[in-house]
């Protein structure tokens, strides 16, 4: 029975990764004095947030149609940027 490297396992699990999974990242991470991590605070408090959606398009309708002044459209697009050039969706 052969063996698969950490690294190809891990690979693998970074490309399943979803965008709500990503910003919980920042979650507890940083000072909440952060745009990111107010963000994720929000994020995570947010019941209805997409959790499984990972396409830019649905995730911004969705900030800019349900208020929460920490679901910021510019913090958001500053995050999915990020998520975008990580994990390349």
């Amino acid at each position: 029975m052969a063996l698969t490297p950490c690294c190809l396992t891990m690979s693998k699990w970074h490309v399943d990764r979803n965008f709500y999974t990503f910003v919980l990242t920042y979650r507890g991470a940083y000072t909440i004095d952060t745009p990111e991590a107010q963000f994720a605070e929000a994020v995570f408090e947010d019941e209805s947030f997409p959790r499984a959606v990972n396409d830019y398009d649905t995730l911004s309708r969705y900030v800019e149609e349900h208020f929460d002044e920490r679901l910021s459209a510019s913090t958001f697009d500053t995050l999915y940027d990020a998520y975008d050039e990580r994990y390349g969706n």
